[in-house]
């Protein structure tokens, strides 16, 4: 065997130092998205995060009908608006405690609210949802 084919020869069994060459997907932890799953998974995240507002209307109802919510409350309520977009649904009835809300889940908007005593005889309309929070 020649100098030259030794050399080769051990060229070709010289193994590479240090971590080996990845991809981003076959890293842990940075699976691609399939099927174009990235921007909705997005789109919820960054709604998930946003916090529920209220229009001016629920916030004129519940002034005038004396209504406050604790923290806990608006938690469960968020909750219950994040459930109902999950499902897909856009516009929702949401009941917590004594209180039913109307709530626009594409928008996080609390659009009325009306207490117990007041949806005994109430038909909600032009709802696809109904939540209990």
């Amino acid at each position: 065997m020649s100098t030259i084919d030794s050399l080769i020869t051990r060229l070709q069994q010289i193994q590479p130092v240090g971590s080996p060459v990845t991809t981003p997907a076959s890293r842990p932890g940075h699976a691609r998205p399939q099927d174009g799953k990235f921007g909705e998974l997005l789109e919820q995240t960054v709604r998930d995060s946003q916090p529920v507002k209220f229009s001016a209307h629920a916030q004129n109802r519940l002034q005038h009908r004396q209504i406050s919510l604790t923290e806990p409350q608006v938690a469960r309520l968020e909750k219950g608006v994040s459930n109902a977009a999950d499902k897909g649904a856009e516009s929702s009835l949401v009941l917590l405690d004594n209180l039913a809300f109307i709530v626009s889940v594409r928008n996080r908007t609390v659009v009325t609210a009306l207490e117990q005593a007041q949806t005994s005889s109430h038909v909600f309309t032009q709802i696809d949802s109904a939540v209990i929070a």
